[in-house]
C-alpha cells in the first residue's frame, strides 16, 4: 500500500446532532449526540488508514483539547506529526435532521503564531520523503492567508509529489494558482471559483475541463445525489450512486476522495476507481462518520452505483 501525508491546517472537534426536526426558537431534544476527533483531512486520513495506507496526519492543533485526537490517531494507526498550538481546537457542531437536511455551525479556529507556521513548514519538509501523495483538507485559521496556503502547494511539488486540494473561498482560488495535481470541490465550491451558477452537469462538466486545460490534472466534483464528475486531463466520466437512507451528510466528501485516492494509487482503471470511491461515499451518509469499505452490502452498493463517459453516455462496467 501506499505512504500519503494528510494535512489539516484547521481541525476541529465535530459535536454531531441528530433530531427529527429542528425548531428554530426553542428547546430542541435530540435524538443522539457524538464528539468526534474531526477535520476534512483527518476525515480522509480515517479511510485511507481503513484501506491499509500507511497514513501520517500533521497540521496545526491545538495543545489544550488534544486528547482526542490523539487517541483517534492511536486507533486508527495513523502517524501523528501535528504541530501543536497554544489553546483550543475549535468545536464545529453538525444539526442532521430526520428530512436528511443538515446544518453546519462551525468556529473560526486558532489564531496560529508565526513560529507554528514556520514550524509546519519545516516539518513538512521532512515529511515528503517516499510520500506517494499528499492531501491538503479544509479551511484555513483565521491567520493564515491563502498565500501562505499557495507557497506550501508549490513547495510539495518542486519536491515532485501529488498535492490534492479541497477548500474553498478564496483559499480554492490561490491554491489553484499553485497548480495541484488534483482538487475535490463540491458543486457549490466549483461554482464559486467560476464566479456563476453551475446548475447543470454539462455546465460542471465544462468548468472542469476548463481546469483541466489551466493545468489541474484531476477535478473531482461531488454533487451530492446527483452524482460524481471526473474530469481527468480532459477526459470526463460521471458517476450515479445508488439510492440509500440518507442520515448525515459530513465526511461523505472526504470519503470520496479518500477512495479515489485509493484507485489511483493502487493503478486501478478510472471506471473502477470512481464506482469504488462513489458508492464508499454512499455508504457513509447512511452513519455518522466517514465510509466503511469492510460493510457487508459494499459490493451491492458498487454494482448499484454507474458510471458512464458523459460525452457520449456509454456505461462502463
Amino acid at each position: 500500500m501506499a505512504r500519503i501525508l494528510t494535512l489539516t491546517l484547521n481541525p476541529a472537534l465535530d459535536l454531531a446532532i441528530r433530531l427529527g426536526a429542528l425548531q428554530l426558537g426553542e428547546v430542541n431534544r435530540t435524538e443522539s449526540t457524538r464528539l468526534d476527533a474531526a477535520g476534512k483531512g483527518i476525515n480522509v486520513a480515517r479511510v485511507l488508514a481503513k484501506l491499509g495506507h500507511e497514513v501520517t496526519v500533521s497540521g496545526l492543533l491545538g495543545a489544550d483539547n488534544e486528547q482526542a485526537f490523539v487517541k483517534a490517531f492511536s486507533e486508527c494507526g495513523m502517524r501523528d506529526a501535528f504541530i501543536r498550538v497554544p489553546g483550543e481546537t475549535r468545536i464545529n457542531a453538525k444539526v442532521s435532521e430526520a428530512g436528511g437536511r443538515v446544518t453546519d455551525l462551525n468556529g473560526p479556529g486558532l489564531r496560529i503564531p508565526g513560529h507554528a507556521l514556520e514550524a509546519l513548514n519545516a516539518r513538512v519538509g521532512t515529511l515528503l520523503s517516499g510520500q506517494e501523495a499528499v492531501v491538503i483538507s479544509g479551511s484555513l485559521p483565521p491567520n493564515v492567508t491563502p498565500a501562505q496556503l499557495a507557497s506550501l502547494i508549490t513547495a510539495i511539488r518542486e519536491r515532485g509529489v501529488s498535492v490534492w486540494l479541497d477548500t474553498s473561498g478564496p483559499a480554492l482560488t490561490s491554491g489553484l494558482a499553485a497548480r495541484p495535481t488534483g482538487i475535490k470541490p463540491n458543486e457549490n465550491e466549483l461554482a464559486g471559483w467560476a464566479g456563476q451558477p453551475l446548475e447543470t452537469p454539462e455546465a460542471r462538466l465544462q468548468a472542469a475541463l476548463r481546469l483541466n486545460a489551466e493545468g489541474i490534472e484531476d477535478v473531482l466534483v461531488s454533487a451530492g445525489s446527483e452524482g460524481v464528475l471526473w474530469a481527468q486531463r480532459g477526459s470526463a466520466l460521471e458517476a450515479t450512486p445508488p439510492r440509500v437512507a440518507v442520515l448525515s451528510t459530513v465526511g461523505a466528501g472526504d470519503t470520496l476522495l479518500a477512495g479515489t485516492l485509493h484507485g489511483l494509487l493502487s493503478g486501478w482503471p478510472r471506471e473502477r476507481t470512481l464506482r469504488f470511491a462513489t458508492a464508499l461515499a454512499a455508504e457513509s451518509v447512511r452513519h455518522v462518520g466517514v465510509g466503511d469499505p469492510k460493510a457487508a452490502d459494499f459490493d451491492s452498493l458498487q454494482t448499484q452505483t454507474l458510471v458512464r463517459n458523459p460525452s457520449n453516455g456509454e456505461m462502463h462496467g
